[in-house]
């Protein structure tokens, strides 16, 4: 178990613990282009005879029937819940407080907040952001708008453990933090994208308690960079002036300033460069003033990348008005939102919570569908809640799924069964989109994200079934599978998966990558039978196919905490074909205070946890 406080920072990287340790002790395109036949069925039952013109048998129909529906305008008023600030606005620190007051804690809540600031220069600010709050600015750069004051995550709310932080984000600004370094202390799903912080970064809550994030993209932090307590940490493209320590799992990919390659001690994975990646869509103003035009825009690919996209100004990319796209409201039905897709247009979705009875279906290449403000769907009826079609250049990003009580059989699929199309140029991305099965109510699932499309680059997600809140237990919130690759070719910048009640990540597509994966397995199965699998004890956290020959990962760590049953024995976190082609770098698992046990790190290579010491066992290079 933790320890009663944890140590400071001058007596070295603390004492770990893990959330539950605490936590659980406290309560115009083709409609059906590229689609399966059962995809291409859902989609054809949606079009409504009216829609798709009178047969002979509907002559009789009365001619209001007969009319097609009404095209749906593009644009219009962000809503209610998406807060817009000029330098001149008057009271911006007392309306940031009162949606934190409303938000530090609402960790269930159905509380959705988006805070934009118009390019400009912003004094003695400090926005503290609760749950399911986003802030960011609108200019094309983040130094195209400054806040001489701080954002700030911290954990005063769970008495200083900021394992819990999650679902928040800051994006497309630039601090000059008041004493110099900037607080962000927070856990899975709350990036820190396109910033530019102007000091240094503390990634620990006030008194170095537990952490447990997090994610860095496309920024530069001028300072030093503090994990402390962070017992992981991913940081792709972007520079730093120095980070300071390392706990169990600290990768990087592109990043100038990234400390060395040092795995396992310190627990440094380096990349020089990532492979490919493509920076997630973000609204900006085209101009400062206040009836300035809203604009979307999309940054292009980089293959080998390093360092941020906005170092010379404006990024390289293309933009959309927000004329072409459907601004959602929360309680638009699922048909709306398809015929405003079927009409040619894309998906903003303000924040709040939609209800489907319907999949959403993305069937026209270079669709775009952005969430502002942890927009979260929720299919009522067991169906999947979005599909893409196998067409080039989809983009979904920011935005939540989350499990409804009908168990669904799938969650989100990019790509039909059997996607095959190359879109090496074009990549679909799923960039901050996060699925929860329980937490806010009971949900199920049996695979949360199944991608088929190849080239599909998945950049930062957590797959959590949940492990506290409202329905939570093994067969309450049952999903056996977290996320499902089958298509080729795929890549995984930040994959975060947790406490299935089988595989966390299963992988049959060839040529796959993951640079950082974080894991937990289930903390609820009731005793070692409920996780046998066949003769092997327990399930993979991340399971290559048998037939794959060809996949690579680098930092990948998979921890257990069996508090059921803590006698539970899990074989191994990794499993893979042994060919040379499949190749593992800077594997970790850990036993949380004894809570179970791991035999093996992968297949039968490496040693096992060691009882209660919560010390990672590594494999620094396999096969």
């Amino acid at each position: 178990m933790p320890p009663s406080s944890p140590p400071s920072p001058s007596s070295g990287p603390p004492a770990i613990g893990r959330r539950t340790l605490i936590g659980a002790a406290v309560a115009s395109a083709p409609a059906v282009l590229g689609l399966s036949t059962d995809a291409s069925a859902e989609a054809s039952s949606r079009v409504s005879p009216q829609a798709a013109g009178p047969s002979a048998g509907q002559a009789s129909a009365a001619p209001s029937a007969r009319k097609r529906p009404r095209p749906l305008p593009g644009g219009g008023d962000l809503g209610p819940n998406v807060l817009v600030f000029d330098p001149s606005t008057p009271g911006i620190q007392a309306r940031l407080d009162e949606v934190f007051r409303q938000q530090e804690s609402a960790q269930f809540g159905t509380g959705r907040y988006a805070l934009l600031f118009r390019p400009g220069t912003y004094h003695g600010l400090n926005a503290q952001l609760g749950f399911y709050t986003s802030i960011a600015g609108l200019g094309l750069s983040p130094d195209d708008t400054t806040i001489n004051g701080d954002v700030t995550v911290d954990a005063g709310w769970f008495n200083g453990n900021a394992t819990q932080n999650f679902w928040r984000s800051a994006e497309n600004l630039a601090l000059v933090p008041v004493n110099g370094t900037n607080r962000w202390a927070v856990a899975q799903a709350a990036p820190f994208r396109r910033m530019h912080v102007r000091g240094g970064l503390n990634l620990s809550p006030t008194g170095y308690g537990w952490a447990s994030g997090g994610y860095i993209a496309d920024s530069r932090i001028d300072g030093q960079v503090g994990p402390y307590s962070q017992q992981q940490w991913y940081t792709r493209d972007s520079a730093v002036g120095g980070w300071l320590n390392g706990v169990w799992n600290m990768v990087f990919s592109g990043v100038e300033g990234a400390p060395a390659q040092s795995f396992p001690d310190p627990p440094y994975t380096t990349l020089d460069t990532t492979p490919v990646s493509r920076e997630k869509p973000f609204l900006y103003v085209d101009g400062s003033e206040y009836g300035s035009e809203f604009r979307v825009f999309l940054p292009e690919k980089r293959t080998n990348a390093r360092g941020v996209t906005w170092g010379n100004g404006t990024p390289r990319g293309t933009s959309l008005p927000l004329t072409r796209f459907y601004v959602a409201r929360p309680g638009v039905p699922a048909a709306t939102l398809n015929q405003a897709l079927a009409q040619g247009l894309h998906l903003l979705l303000t924040p709040g919570i939609y209800h489907l009875d319907q999949p959403i279906l993305v069937n026209r290449a270079g669709t775009v569908v952005l969430g502002l403000g942890y927009a979260t769907i929720i299919p009522d009826n067991g169906v999947t809640a979005l599909r893409v079609a196998d067409v080039d250049g989809v983009r979904l990003a920011g935005f939540l799924v989350d499990a409804g009580p009908v168990n669904s059989a799938t969650l989100l699929e990019v790509g039909p069964s059997g996607a095959s199309r190359d879109h090496s140029a074009n990549p679909t991305t799923v960039q901050d989109v996060f699925i929860r099965i329980g937490g806010a109510g009971a949900g199920k699932a049996t695979t949360s994200m199944v991608i088929n499309s190849r080239h599909t680059i998945i950049d930062h997600t957590w797959v959590w079934r949940a492990d506290h809140g409202e329905g939570v237990g093994w067969e309450t919130n049952r999903a056996d599978y977290g996320v499902v690759v089958n298509g080729h070719d795929v890549l995984a910048t930040g994959l975060f998966v947790e406490h299935f009640n089988k595989y966390d990540v299963q992988w049959y597509g060839q040529r796959g990558r993951t640079i950082f994966f974080q894991n937990e397995k289930a903390y609820d199965a009731p005793n070692q039978a409920a996780i046998q699998n066949g003769p092997v004890k327990g399930y993979a956290a991340y399971k290559v196919g048998d037939g794959v020959t060809s996949h690579e990962g680098w930092g990948l760590g998979s921890y257990c905490y069996y508090n059921v049953d803590p006698t539970i024995v899990q074989h191994h976190g990794f499993a893979a074909p042994n060919t040379p082609g499949v190749r593992f770098h800077d594997l970790l698992v850990v036993s949380l205070g004894g809570n179970g046990q791991y035999e093996r790190v992968i297949n039968d290579t490496g040693a096992p946890t060691s009882g209660t010491s919560t010390v990672p066992s590594t494999v620094v290079s396999y096969p």
